[in-house]
Order: structure tokens, then C-alpha cells, then sequence
């Protein structure tokens, strides 16, 4: 279980994310989640999945398996930040944020960072 709380705690602090925001997104009480956290109860399966979803991570990962190699697993954990990120934004925000990206994919295209 101490893989699961470390999983947690490093998760939620790379994301910028409170205790109480991952319990509240994942629809839970912050004590009950504060067990989850410090490693005195574990939570059921539909528990994790919700955790897993507000955290943009998998039931491997926080449990400690499966970890990729360390320049993959950097941008794996960026794709799933951006991923948490965008489920709270709105749909005109979101809708902006997608045309964004898209504007630096092109202009990236056109103008390639200098070495």
C-alpha cells in the first residue's frame, strides 16, 4: 500500500492538485480520501478507477506497475497532466485551447525551435 500513497501524493503534486481537489473531483469525502493518502485504508476498485480518472493515470501506475522508461514516462505524465487539465475547462475554453494547439503545431511546423 505504500506504493499507492506515494503514487498518490506525487500524482496530485505534479498535476497541482490539493488533497481536497482530488477528493472532491473524485466525489469523495477529504477524510476518506486523507486514509487513501496516508495509507490506512484502501480504497475499492470503482474508488480507484474514480481516483485514476481525476488524476489522468491508471490503476498500473498507482499501484506501481508497469512504469515506463523515464523520457517516455515524462511525456506520458505531461499528456495526462494536459489531459486533467482540460476536463475541468469548458467547452468554449476547451474549444480554444484545442485552436491554440493547433496554432503552435503549425507554427512550430513553419519555424522549428533552433538547437
Amino acid at each position: 500500500m505504500h506504493v499507492l500513497t506515494t503514487k498518490l501524493r506525487e500524482r496530485a503534486r505534479e498535476l497541482g492538485m490539493t488533497d481536497a481537489e482530488v477528493a472532491r473531483r473524485a466525489g469523495l469525502t477529504e477524510p476518506r480520501y486523507g486514509h487513501y493518502v496516508a495509507g490506512t485504508r484502501r480504497p475499492d476498485y470503482a474508488t480507484l478507477l474514480r481516483l485514476c480518472q481525476v488524476l489522468g493515470t491508471s490503476p498500473n501506475d498507482l499501484l506501481g506497475f508497469d512504469a515506463p522508461p523515464d523520457a517516455e514516462g515524462a511525456r506520458l505524465r505531461m499528456e495526462d497532466e494536459l489531459a486533467v487539465h482540460a476536463r475541468a475547462l469548458s467547452d468554449d475554453d476547451l474549444s480554444l485551447t484545442i485552436k491554440q494547439v493547433k496554432l503552435l503545431i503549425e507554427h512550430r511546423r513553419k519555424n522549428p525551435p533552433k538547437a
